[in-house]
């Protein structure tokens, strides 16, 4: 209501329009939205009860049906177009010509009957999403193992799975479940059922839904005009094309191809010294034969680590890690969460209360199986105070277990949190609809990719890493080999992101007719990774981030190499020290939106990004590191 009366008035404007009289009242408008959008989406992730969630998701319809009407209004459009910008500040400018590229990219200057066709297709469009999500998230499964089969796995993992009478242990594909077991199993039979029940749990209802989703994207694209919905998707983004976003891919495939094929080679010899009858590693034993690899070459077992890992002091590093690079405060809160689970802080800027949030960090029943940031109140200079929550699966949650983190897990929460760094710092612009990560989509993930940087840190890391149980830190020597390890096996990284990336392009820069999943997957694993195909994987049955990032995926990777020429901006000897820290929050995070991506990548690096950093790290002393090694 407050949303469709702000547009009433903006409407009712006479006379010359100023950002003050019409901006304004759209930005309420788009406030209001925001909120309503945020609050159902946070609902539908994190509430206990499944009536409540199927509530939340009909408020979440109609909220996108609002957003997909006001897309196509072209009264609002012409409001906006008739706003004198002159003597505006450059970040109003770039909010009315962002809005108004946004409205013709709509449809907005088709004829009515265009438009309402376009409007049916969004809606249909969302929903077929919101579904999509929802049987991922609440179509957890489990499996069944045998005593003998949790061999390799960690005591506590074990104490915390006992077998029934007939001796047998239940497992859930929930990640503190199936993570370990992909990790550390020494049963390959185990690791194979876990993976089919882990990329299987959405299918197959998903296929269809889709299948349905991908031709609705396809005909929006080609009522606009567009070749394809990537080329639509990408045409307000840094990349602006599908065909940028292909050479991009093409520069990653040939940094990391000669890479990856020097590490699976390494992998493969081990894995025969281990087990003389395997000809190929097939992709459900990936994880477990780089823990083995790093266990001999480097001298680092995984699990060694996870004792100086229990949830709460991470928590505790995290949060001051962050404190003292973006010279700010955290104090908890006694606002109320909506589950006993959530805990709630305050962020203290200079004595002024700036913004708050809830960590929401442990798998339970109905909720959101993955690990996001969810804004829940949009903040503005003078206005709403920035609300956001963290959305995770981490183990712990009982007071009768420290929750102990692989180190990988470590630096997921340090991702998550840059998100929320980035919601909260730069939820004080001028204009609401600027505020927090409203970035293009393919800058959103460069503060959130910096910060996990910071785990390499030494220093950093010895503040926090206690073992739970002695109290000793975690060993400099241990460290080092942790780094080490951790290094190896990057251009697999990179080889996975490119498979993932070229199926959300894939599936969105063709002719959805006829289009065949089970063979797209696999044909693209063949082609990019050495890892043996399983049949039966369904894996994009739960690739959540297909409704989300749609076509452009390859987000992570193209930030990722903004992200490292930004760290590398950073002092090593002190990282939350230097002058990087204060100038990043300033010309980076608190812009929320407020400028294009590629200005911010300018206005803190004095240039555009450049590659070599992300070579450096994918390369980061390969050979070095392999003769150091006890191979």
């Amino acid at each position: 209501a407050a949303h469709e009366a702000a547009l009433a008035a903006l409407l009712a404007v006479e006379g010359p329009r100023t950002p003050q009289n019409s901006l304004r009242l759209y930005d309420t408008a788009i406030e209001q939205l925001n909120l309503a959008g945020a609050q159902a989406g946070v609902l539908i992730s994190v509430a206990s009860d499944k009536g409540v969630r199927d509530q939340a998701q009909a408020e979440a319809q109609r909220v996108a049906q609002a957003a997909s009407a006001l897309s196509l209004n072209r009264a609002v459009y012409e409001a906006l177009s008739a706003v004198d910008l002159e003597g505006a500040s450059p970040a109003t400018k770039h909010y009315v010509q962002r809005t108004l590229l946004g409205y013709r990219l709509a449809g907005v200057d088709k004829d009515q009957a265009t438009r309402d066709r376009l409007q049916a297709l969004h809606e249909k469009a969302t929903r077929l999403s919101l579904e999509f999500s929802r049987n991922i998230q609440e179509g957890a499964k489990t499996i069944e193992a045998t005593e003998a089969e949790l061999d390799g796995l960690p005591a506590d993992y074990v104490a915390r799975h006992p077998a029934n009478a007939e001796g047998r242990v239940t497992l859930s594909t929930d990640q503190p479940d199936m993570q370990p077991v992909m990790t550390f199993a020494s049963s390959a039979a185990l690791r194979e059922r876990m993976f089919l029940a882990y990329n299987t749990r959405a299918y197959p209802a998903n296929k269809e839904i889709l299948l349905d989703l991908l031709a609705t994207r396809q005909e929006i694209a080609t009522v606009l005009g567009f070749r394809s919905w990537a080329d639509l998707a990408t045409a307000d983004q840094m990349m602006g094309s599908a065909a940028n976003v292909r050479a991009f891919l093409a520069k990653l495939d040939e940094a990391s191809r000669d890479g990856a094929i020097r590490e699976h080679e390494r992998i493969l010899s081990f894995a025969r010294q281990r087990k003389p009858e395997l000809t190929a590693i097939e992709i459900t034993s990936r994880a477990y034969w780089y823990e083995q690899f790093r266990r001999s070459a480097f001298d680092f077992d995984s699990q060694s680590v996870r004792p100086y890992f229990p949830y709460a002091q991470v928590e505790a590093g995290v949060l001051e890690t962050a404190a003292s690079l973006f010279k700010i405060e955290f104090r908890r809160s006694t606002a109320p969460g909506w589950h006993p689970a959530v805990s709630v802080f305050e962020v203290m800027d200079g004595g002024r209360l700036a913004g708050r949030f809830y960590l929401d960090m442990h798998p339970r029943e109905g909720k959101d199986k993955w690990f996001s940031a969810a804004p829940i109140v949009t903040g503005m200079r003078g206005g709403a105070m920035p609300e956001t929550a963290l959305i995770c699966n981490f183990p712990g949650g009982d007071d009768n277990e420290p929750g102990l983190l692989q180190y990988s897990d470590v630096v997921t929460y340090f991702h998550e949190f840059g998100h929320l760094m980035h919601a909260i710092l730069g939820g004080q612009t001028e204009w609401a609809g600027l505020s927090g990560f409203a970035t293009e989509g393919d800058f959103v993930e460069v503060p959130s990719q910096l910060l996990e940087e910071f785990f390499r840190d030494e220093k950093l890391l010895q503040a926090f890493a206690k073992h739970y149980q002695t109290g000793a830190t975690l060993p400099t020597e241990t460290i080092r080999k942790m780094k080490l390890a951790g290094a190896f096996g990057r251009a697999d990284w990179v080889r996975s992101q490119l498979y993932y990336t070229s199926l959300s392009l894939d599936l969105h820069d063709q002719d959805p007719k006829g289009l065949d999943l089970d063979a797209t997957i696999k044909g693209l694993q063949e082609s990019l990774q050495p890892w043996t195909w399983l049949e039966g994987n369904r894996m994009y049955a739960s690739f959540g981030h297909l409704t989300g990032y749609s076509s452009n995926y390859y987000t992570y990777a193209f930030d990722k190499v903004i992200a490292l020429d930004f760290f590398a901006q950073f002092d090593p000897e002190d990282l939350l020290g230097c002058d990087a820290g204060p100038r990043y929050r300033k010309t980076v995070l608190e812009q929320g939106g407020s400028k294009p991506g590629r200005q911010m990548v300018r206005d803190f690096l004095g240039r555009d990004e450049e590659f070599q950093a992300f070579s450096n790290w994918l390369n980061e002393e390969f050979e070095g590191r392999i003769s150091a090694s006890k191979t």
